[in-house]
């Protein structure tokens, strides 16, 4: 596989534009076409399985999908897809330890669905953190041809394109007692070309992965200027960049004295992470 390279102003568009998808979505919720799954992130111990809720909000029926991914994360924060051949030890072993049903779903609208999942490691397997990467895909409705012939070429042939939705979710499975410890570093504003925004590094040690909410304060202020929510530092990174979209507004109140904080989920309590103060020009 040939090395990956983003460009500064790629990434700077990437980024932003999963920091809206994230502000715009609730935490526990991830939506995609008509599709909605919740949770969004599922943690096993191998003792007990969990599962996924699918809804349809869409007006029709709908069919989807459900694959097994891996997906590695880059210093910039990006999901690459891995081939399985060139999955690594770790990666083969969290393949052949999950186990999930129905496979394939046909939901009526706002009809929800569960996917039960499960992981057994063997036990011969080393401690650590093992993921995959559930897919949900919406699969298009076959269309008969149209005997109208009025909207066809004069020549050639036309296409029509129907765009194929989907989620991808993390299913992280913990093998023994680990931990993982987080910090801030490099916070500052940058310029793209979307704006400007806010950047920092999450930097992470440990046999385990973090995942959490990080906040912006004036300093001084009880209510965040900026929030970006799940936020997640996988086991093979040590360190990622992960970005905030500003407004002008925004971008003018956080020069200055800041407070940066890597908080645990709202639905785990928002505790206290990581934290570190800083002067933003």
């Amino acid at each position: 596989m040939l090395p990956f390279r983003l460009s500064s102003r790629r990434f700077a568009r990437a980024v932003l534009a999963a920091a809206a998808v994230v502000a715009a979505v609730p935490a526990p919720l991830a939506a995609q076409g008509d599709l909605l799954i919740a949770p969004t992130r599922l943690v096993l111990d191998g003792r007990r399985g969990g599962e996924v809720i699918l809804s349809n909000i869409g007006s029709e029926e709908a069919t989807y999908r459900v694959d097994l991914e891996l997906r590695r994360m880059t210093p910039e924060g990006e999901l690459l897809r891995v081939d399985e051949l060139e999955a690594n030890v770790t990666e083969k072993a969290a393949l052949e330890m999950i186990r999930y049903a129905p496979r394939r779903v046909v939901l009526p609208p706002n009809e929800p669905q569960a996917i039960r999942i499960s992981a057994r490691p063997a036990p011969e397997l080393p401690d650590g953190e093992y993921r995959v990467h559930l897919s949900f895909a919406a699969i298009p409705k076959v269309e008969a041809i149209s005997a109208d012939t009025a909207a066809a070429p004069a020549s050639g042939f036309a296409i029509n394109i129907t765009p194929i939705y989907g989620i991808t979710m993390p299913v992280i499975i913990r093998k023994g007692t680990l931990e993982a410890v987080a910090g801030l570093a490099n916070p500052r504003i940058e310029r793209t070309e979307d704006g400007e925004a806010f950047f920092v590094d999450i930097t992470r040690a440990g046999e385990a992965s973090l995942y959490g909410d990080l906040l912006v304060y004036r300093q001084g202020d009880a209510e965040p200027t900026a929030i970006a929510r799940g936020i997640g530092v996988y086991a093979e990174v040590d360190r990622r960049k992960a970005g905030i979209a500003l407004s002008p507004e925004q971008a003018a109140a956080l020069r200055g004295p800041v407070r940066v904080e890597l908080r645990e989920p709202i639905q785990r309590g928002a505790g206290l992470i990581t934290a570190v103060d800083a002067a933003l020009r």
